[in-house]
C-alpha cells in the first residue's frame, strides 16, 4: 500500500482519499503510532521554489534508532553525511540524480525525486497502526482521517485543512503560519474535459483500471485552478508524472507521454 504527495500540495492516503493541503511547516507524513515502540516515523518540510511552487525541503525519518536526513542530494545518517548507496543494518539508501530512494528491512520504502513528489509504501503488518498525513491505513477511506467518530454516533468531520493542521510538528522556533482552515476550494469543473483528455490518452490505456481515475481528475483539475491559466509544466504536468509513476508502481506500463511540446 502506497502513500504519497506531490505537485501542488496534493495527498493521497494509504486508504485512498486524494486531498490538498498547503502547509509549509514540518509535518508528521506517515508514522507507526503504537503506544509501545515506535518503528518509524517520516516528517517532511515543504516551501515555495523561486518559481513559486511547492516542494519538498528535507524529508526527516526515523528507523528504529537510525535518524536520516534527507536534502536532494544530500544524505545525513545520524548526523554524518554519508556516501550512496548506503547500507546500515537493514537499511539501503540509494540516489541518483532523478530519485533518492530508502528500503528499509522492517517493511518500508521511500521513494523521493527531490522536488515534489514523494511515494511511501508500507507493510501491511502497519495495518492500523499509522498516523500522519498518509492517515491510519485502516483500509477505510475517510474513516477516522476526515470523519472522526468512534463507537458513539457523535461525529466530527474534519476538513483537510483542519486534518493538515493536527499533523504539524512542533518545534519551538519555527516561523511558520497555519493555512487558514475556513478556505473554500474554488469549483473548477471547467477543466474536466481537458483533464479527462489528457489522463486517458492511449499512452496510459494500461492504467485505466488499476488506478482510481476520477481521484487523479480531481487533482488535476485543482491543478489547472490553482495556476490561472499559467501553462508552465508544472501546473500541467505534475498529476499526470504521479499518475504515471503510480500505474507503474501497480505494474501497469504507461507508454511515453512527454513530448518535444509538452512536459
Amino acid at each position: 500500500y502506497v502513500c504519497s504527495t506531490w505537485g501542488n500540495n496534493h495527498f493521497k492516503t494509504f486508504d485512498g482519499d486524494i486531498y490538498q493541503f498547503p502547509g509549509i511547516c514540518e509535518y508528521n507524513f506517515a508514522s507507526d503510532c503504537r503506544e509501545s515502540y515506535k518503528e518509524f516515523s517520516i516528517h517532511i518540510q515543504r516551501a515555495l521554489n523561486s518559481n513559486n511552487h511547492p516542494e519538498i525541503q528535507y524529508i526527516l525519518l526515523t528507523i528504529k534508532d537510525l535518524t536520516v536526513y534527507l536534502r536532494p542530494k544530500l544524505a545525513v545518517v545520524d548526523g554524518r553525511i554519508v556516501k550512496t548507496p548506503y547500507y546500515s543494518s537493514g537499511l539501503l539508501i540509494e540516489s541518483n540524480d532523478i530519485y533518492t530512494k530508502v528500503y528499509a528491512k522492517l517493511g518500508l520504502i521511500l521513494i523521493w525525486n527531490q522536488e515534489d513528489a514523494l511515494m511511501v509504501e508500507l507493510d501491511s503488518k502497519f495495518n492500523n497502526h499509522t498516523c500522519g498525513l498518509c492517515g491510519d491505513y485502516n483500509g477505510v477511506p475517510i474513516y477516522n482521517e476526515f470523519i472522526n467518530g468512534g463507537e458513539s454516533s457523535y461525529h466530527v468531520s474534519y476538513n483537510s485543512i483542519t486534518y493538515g493542521n493536527l499533523q504539524k510538528i512542533n518545534k519551538p522556533n519555527a516561523k511558520c503560519e497555519d493555512p487558514d482552515e475556513t478556505q473554500a476550494l474554488p469549483s473548477c469543473n471547467g477543466h474536466r474535459y481537458e483533464c479527462e483528455r489528457l489522463l486517458t490518452s492511449s499512452a496510459f490505456a494500461d492504467c485505466r483500471f488499476r488506478l482510481n481515475l476520477e481521484t487523479y481528475i480531481q487533482a488535476c483539475m485543482q491543478d489547472k485552478c490553482a495556476c490561472n491559466g499559467n501553462e508552465d509544466s508544472f501546473c500541467l504536468c505534475s498529476t499526470i508524472s504521479e499518475y504515471s509513476r503510480q500505474c507503474s508502481h501497480a505494474g501497469g506500463r504507461p507508454s511515453e507521454w512527454r513530448t518535444q511540446n509538452f512536459c
